[in-house]
């Protein structure tokens, strides 16, 4: 009976896989950040997946397993090799942070290694694996807990930041999403090994990828660990980001703080530079007097360690510290101590520049702004320069130089949302200073209106350019009612006193016509918006039209309380003399000529008054003073010619 005996072999690589297997899981029993979530029934290249726990909440981000066990003898250098399919790499590498994972028999160890590692070495060595059947996959480091702990977090943080990602382009707006990719910035893919990293992390920092590293900061804070010497450049990102006015983490540049003060009690770096860097920290924070201390102690060291771009930059981000303490001596003092050091430092030059700009010396400013010239970690900040240029020549009056460079700057208005704004206001406090800088703003306010349909700034300014430039004698090819019709349409967006002014001028328009209806229905809505000395326009808008009763309400309201001259009495006595009211009328004159002797038409229009009235004694008395006063006047020649019986 012994060929029944003759039983199938248990293969010894069968007892190595469970052992792996075994040995896995147990790890994975222990482990508070991962569990077994499926074990692959059909392998193509995976054994199981495992799931991230936060907090004992399930995530659903998954980290895919190919197990490996074998009893070869290690390598020379105590690393493990083992023979791969590359169809099996291919596979793994669809998932990002997969694994292989190795139980070494005579070792009794759990070693893994990256999918994207193995590619990395292959072409990092330039072998041409692509062509290969097989790969070979080498183990050098443990598999603990810990390192289950560091691999959970990257890979936790990563899939949330692609999550986010998707979720704002899933969410957006169609109209949005042009600009939402635009400016997104790339991913990321943070390696598990800590040395390739710390690598990455500091060629990102040196080439001033400030903005990604603050993206990444919790990838790189996984894969490395909080106390890792290469955090220090997430941390100085960070203070960076602050620094510049960009969006930084303030609990970040709070704990870079304190990380850095730590390297200089670890005596890693030197400590000039630190203390500068804690200097940008407490800066970034709004902590000034602090700051103004860390950069003092920067400047014992710096002075010492070498190197005048260091000591310039120090000086400074010094000088700046105390500018906004109000010390502008001082300031001032440490940004020309600055350019001492490096007479091409294009902050100190940009600071120097807004001193100048701030107490008036415009040409000064344009000068210092010639000398900015920014490269690598600049964000925003050759914007911001093209900005304050605009600002200094307006103030000289050089509008067709500042028109030019808002066009150049509006460029970049896409990328940069104070752009817009930013010439808006500049272009509205100086667009109407000439003929010639209005007809430049009309083509800004065209553009800007496209880009921002109904804007009432928008529509208010390029209303009153137009107006500005007929009141010139600019705007000879716009007739009132072609006008009125471009105006009736964009008022309707304009509210308040600005929208009252544009009434006004549009009435005196109508007035300058003769066109007494149009500039009573004007100068009705502007005093209907704001009220106050809009009265007067109305008031003798409605004394030209004859309706004094409704005009004299308003007019005394103007002469008694809000606009008490010359010109509000004169137009109360023509109210009351429309009306009839003699005596009210001759003393409305009166107070018209006691505020202004000068005044010839109140003169011989009380005159007329007294004569109308039947009174011929008094009127020739006030003509004759009249004609002596002003012999020159038209209405002097029409008395002498048409009745001179009056003067004798």
């Amino acid at each position: 009976m012994d060929h029944l005996d003759d039983l199938p072999k248990r293969h010894g690589s069968h007892v190595t896989e469970e052992k792996a297997e075994a040995d896995f899981h147990n790890l994975l029993s222990d482990s508070e950040d991962f569990v077994l979530q499926a074990t692959d029934r059909k392998d193509y290249g995976t054994d199981c997946q495992i799931e991230v726990v936060d907090r004992e909440s399930a995530t659903n981000v998954r980290i895919y397993i190919q197990l490996k066990g074998t009893d070869r003898a290690a390598n020379a250098d105590g690393s493990i090799s083992v023979e791969v399919r590359r169809s099996n790499l291919n596979y793994l590498l669809m998932q990002p942070h997969s694994l292989f994972v190795c139980y070494h028999v005579s070792s009794d160890k759990l070693l893994f290694c990256s999918a994207d590692a193995v590619v990395r070495k292959y072409e990092h060595d330039g072998q041409n694996w692509s062509q290969q059947q097989t790969v070979t996959v080498t183990f050098t480091e443990p598999l603990t807990g810990e390192r289950l702990r560091s691999l959970a977090a990257l890979a936790r943080s990563s899939a949330a930041a692609s999550r986010n990602l998707r979720f704002m382009q899933a969410t957006a707006r169609p109209s949005d999403l042009p600009h939402i990719v635009k400016t997104a910035l790339p991913y990321l893919h943070v390696p598990e090994d800590q040395a390739q990293a710390a690598e990455m992390l500091s060629d990102l920092y040196e080439n001033g990828a400030d903005r990604i590293i603050s993206a990444n900061f919790e990838k790189f804070a996984s894969a490395l660990g909080p106390e890792h010497a290469a955090m220090t450049f997430c941390y100085m990102a960070e203070i960076n980001l602050s620094m510049c006015g960009q969006v930084g983490d303030a609990d970040r540049v709070a704990e870079g703080i304190t990380h850095l003060t730590s390297k200089i009690v670890a005596g890693l770096y030197m400590p000039g530079s630190l203390y500068y860097s804690i200097g940008n920290g407490l800066t970034a924070l709004g902590r000034d007097e602090e700051a103004i201390h860390a950069y003092e102690t920067a400047l014992s060291h710096l002075i010492g360690e070498g190197g005048s771009q260091p000591l310039a930059e120090c000086y400074k981000n010094l000088g700046s510290s105390h500018e906004k303490l109000g010390n502008q001596e001082e300031a001032v003092e440490c940004f020309r101590e600055a350019l001492r050091y490096n007479a091409q430092l294009p902050e100190a030059h940009l600071a120097l520049g807004l001193h100048c700009l701030k107490v008036g010396e415009y040409r000064k400013a344009l000068e210092h702004f010639d000398q900015v010239i920014f490269s690598g970690r600049a964000y925003s900040k050759r914007a911001s320069v093209s900005g304050w240029r605009i600002n200094a020549l307006f103030n000289l009056g050089d509008g067709k130089s500042a028109f030019r460079e808002v066009g150049m700057l509006l460029g970049d208005a896409e990328d940069e949302a104070w752009i817009w704004p930013w010439c808006a206001r500049q272009v509205a406090s100086f667009g109407r200073i000439s003929p010639e800088s209005a007809r430049l703003s009309l083509l800004f306010w065209d553009r800007y209106l496209k880009a921002h349909p109904d804007c009432p700034s928008g529509l208010r300014e390029r209303l009153a350019n137009k107006l500005y430039l007929r009141s010139e004698g600019q705007g000879l090819d716009l007739t009132y009612q072609l006008f009125k019709a471009e105006f009736d349409a964009g008022i309707q967006h304009v509210h308040g006193d600005a929208a009252a002014y544009l009434w006004d001028r549009l009435g005196h328009w109508a007035q300058d016509d003769k066109n007494w209806d149009e500039a009573e229905r004007c100068f009705r809505s502007a005093y209907n918006l704001a009220g106050g000395h809009y009265g007067y326009c109305l008031g003798t808008a409605l004394n030209f039209l004859g309706r004094a009763d409704e005009s004299l309400p308003i007019l005394r309201t103007q002469a008694e309380e809000i606009q008490q001259d010359d010109m509000s009495w004169f137009q109360v006595a023509i109210a009351y003399e429309k009306l009839g009211r003699v005596s009210e009328s001759i003393d409305a004159y009166m107070k018209a000529i006691a505020l202004n002797p000068d005044y010839a038409l109140a003169w011989f229009n009380m005159g007329g008054v007294h004569w109308n009235a039947g009174d011929l004694l008094e009127a020739s008395r006030v003509w004759k003073e009249a004609v002596d006063r002003f012999p020159d006047h038209e209405l002097a020649d029409r008395i002498r010619r048409d009745i001179p019986f009056a003067l004798s």
